[in-house]
């Protein structure tokens, strides 16, 4: 198969034509001139228009053929559309968009990009950080442009720290899909409506569910834009609290009773704070040898493992029922940390206990904020928040990608 062939068969070039392809040092030069057969189309809606003027040599770079770097030059035009009534340059079909990429190469990087960090794309592809950032734009911009964000019932929002000193993202999923719907900078008020401005007042209408954690700004939020919706605070929101609440506690007895009690409980943090089910064989003896010392960390864990009792409830009421008795072995117990998330859930008891309601959690939420860390340490971090969002969307949203002749991955 000749070159020439080859790249047509991975080009769109209806209304065009290679005219030659040199090896030009270390690259292929595809040259590719106008059919005069046909009228040039303009760029912004695709009609068939009249000539106006031709612009100067633009130069695409194409997908490499056998480590071989592809260049396409063309000239294009620019177009009278009746249709839309302006001056536009002509559509080149084989563009991504206004880059000065194919397509099908923009496909072909973002779709590494899912997988690898995008510096390694970049020397994979011997291209610039900025071209693989670039490509992954446009395949994003093709899928949110493309995504059907109609019958979703059911979110969840959750934060997640872009970096250290309190940088954060709100992160908005469909609870159904488990695929990122909105993500946008910080985690106040106008982060959260921001997402419902975007979202729109007639998607909103038709939101049944709510699920988020206690944070004021996000509750704010939610009954201003979507009062309609069952508002549910996150269980896992409410357990970590509690977690933090027994190691809070753990470090509180450590520093009053001194150096003897600290070899005493030495290597047991993580014992009092995994789920029962997961600790080791080792893990469970020296649990039952804690138990036996009568000390105040065990009296918090056990608040905090009785607590996993109320989400058992049968009922609305059964519930309600439950944390009455649970706030009152709270009190009773002294323990100023667990009195404090005590107070905390009475204050969002209503919220909470629309959990029976609507039995919805931030489950996937807390799986997909994980994959986003992971996504960022992989990377060692984004440049700029707008990098990492987009990133993100990439690779969590479910998006569309753009369709090409051939396929390179």
């Amino acid at each position: 198969m000749l070159i020439k062939q080859l790249i047509r068969e991975t080009l769109e070039l209806q209304g065009f034509r290679i005219e030659s392809v040199e090896k030009k040092d270390s690259e292929l030069l595809v040259t590719i001139q106008a059919d005069l057969r046909y009228h040039p189309r303009c760029g912004v809606c695709g009609t068939p228009g009249d000539y106006r003027d031709t612009l100067s040599e633009r130069r695409f770079r194409h997908v490499p053929i056998w480590g071989i770097d592809v260049n396409l030059a063309y000239t294009p035009c620019r177009v009278s559309c009746s249709e839309c009534g302006g001056i536009h340059v002509e559509l080149m079909p084989w563009a991504a968009g206004k880059k000065r990429l194919t397509r099908a190469l923009a496909v072909t990087i973002a779709t590494w990009a899912r997988q690898l960090t995008w510096q390694q794309v970049a020397r994979q592809f011997g291209c610039s950080w900025g071209t693989v950032a670039t490509a992954v734009a446009y395949v994003v911009a093709f899928g949110l442009a493309h995504r059907d964000l109609s019958g979703i019932t059911h979110i969840g929002i959750d934060e997640i720290s872009r970096q250290k000193g309190h940088v954060y993202l709100t992160n908005v999923y469909d609870l159904k899909t488990g695929t990122l719907i909105w993500s946008g900078e910080g985690r106040s008020i106008e982060s959260l409506e921001a997402f419902f401005s975007f979202f729109g007042p007639e998607r909103t209408k038709q939101l049944l569910g709510i699920c988020c954690d206690m944070w004021p700004a996000f509750i704010n939020a939610v009954k201003a834009k979507a009062p309609q919706a069952t508002l549910v605070f996150d269980k896992f929101h409410i357990v970590r609290k509690l977690t933090e609440a027994v190691d809070t506690v753990r470090r509180q007895e450590i520093t009053e009773k001194g150096k003897e009690h600290k070899k005493l409980v030495a290597g047991s943090r993580y014992i009092w704070l995994k789920n029962p089910w997961n600790l080791t064989d080792g893990q469970k003896a020296s649990l039952d040898t804690l138990e036996k010392l009568n000390l105040t960390i065990h009296r918090a864990y056990l608040l905090k493992e009785s607590f996993r009792d109320f989400w058992q409830s049968p009922t609305k009421e059964d519930a309600a029922k439950y944390l009455e008795q649970w706030y009152s072995w709270a009190n009773e117990s002294e323990i100023i940390p667990m009195q404090e998330v005590a107070k905390l859930i009475r204050r969002h008891e209503d919220n909470i206990l629309t959990y029976f309601d609507m039995p919805i959690s931030n489950g996937i939420a807390e799986g997909l904020n994980n994959k986003a860390k992971v996504i960022s340490h992989r990377a060692y971090g984004f440049r700029t928040a707008k990098n990492y969002i987009l990133n993100l969307y990439h690779c969590m949203a479910d998006l569309a990608m753009p369709t090409t002749l051939h396929c390179y991955v």
